[in-house]
């Protein structure tokens, strides 16, 4: 009995999972599939991270200094 059930139930779900396969390929949602992974990693404003502006700007303050000792502490 439970077969008269299921047997058209998968085939109205095979139908729609093939109607939506459809309509994603037509409307273009596997057109490009490397191209936002590469957007990701290729992804450059000219801005850099905070955290890198404020290590060169105070790396930048320690040169004007001018103490003369090089990062590892020793004179110049």
């Amino acid at each position: 009995m439970g077969l008269y059930l299921l047997i058209p139930l998968s085939v109205v779900l095979v139908f729609v999972i093939g109607v939506i396969f459809w309509w994603s390929v037509r409307s273009g949602q596997y057109d490009d599939l490397e191209g936002p992974g590469f957007r990701v990693l290729m992804d450059d404003d000219g801005h850099p991270p905070r955290e890198v502006e404020t290590l060169r700007e105070g790396t930048s303050a320690e040169a004007e200094a001018g103490d003369g000792e090089d990062q590892a502490g020793r004179k110049a």
